[in-house]
């Protein structure tokens, strides 16, 4: 007999604790990026780009504190968090985290705006690296997920893999960071984090969240 399925939507409306934790975390984040302002030499041009990691950052919070990790086998979390390892590498690689190739400059730490930084920045002469927080946060979220998925799969008796690499929600992201494009260069990191178009990219983070969290199992 396969698990039932849950279609209320009950399941998805916030308790009072949960909009009074949530407010307690956005005066969290407005406080920091004040403060970030008021000490530092920088001048706000856009709000909706001070935004957008947040956004990522926020879904984050939202999708693991709903979603465990369902019970199985030591074999089956092995080959779930290898998968989501994989698949967090894919998403870095397309995303901009890492590239093979540099400009041999060295590492250093970019004091961006919060969420945006600060950023861990390496160049050596074959590997760029480009940590932007929001971006490490949001793609470790989704290999989480992933990984929770095949689980979920496995508990179900639906063919894991199979189902993994069919499913629209894991390949979306994938897919679309590729055509909203990525970092050039960790030299053009600054310039980049202030006039690259995010607003696509954080839509098909957040839709790629609310799909992969959405567990109709439980």
């Amino acid at each position: 007999m396969g698990a039932s399925v849950s279609l209320s939507p009950s399941r998805f409306v916030p308790t009072r604790k949960a909009l009074l934790y949530a407010a307690f975390v956005l005066n969290g984040e407005l406080a920091l990026v004040l403060f970030y302002f008021a000490v530092s030499s920088s001048v706000p041009t856009d709000p909706v780009v001070l935004a957008y990691p947040f956004v990522w950052i926020n879904a984050s919070i939202w999708a693991v504190s709903r979603v465990d990790l369902p019970e199985a086998s030591r074999r089956q979390r092995a080959f779930a968090l290898a998968l989501g390892v994989a698949y967090f590498l894919v998403l870095g690689g397309v995303g901009g985290l890492f590239m093979f190739h540099g400009a041999d400059l060295g590492a250093r730490v970019s004091w961006l705006s919060p969420g945006w930084g600060p950023a861990f920045v390496y160049s050596g002469a074959d590997l760029t690296v480009s940590l932007l927080p929001f971006k490490v946060i949001g793609y470790a979220t989704l290999a989480y997920l992933v990984a929770a998925t095949v689980l979920d799969a496995a508990k179900t008796g639906v063919a894991g893999l199979l189902g993994l690499l069919a499913c629209v929600s894991c390949a979306w992201p994938v897919a679309a960071t590729v055509f909203t494009g990525a970092f050039g260069s960790a030299s053009a990191l600054a310039a980049a984090a202030q006039n690259e178009p995010y607003a696509l990219s954080t839509v098909v983070f957040v839709s790629s969240v609310l799909l992969l969290a959405w567990r109709p199992t439980q």
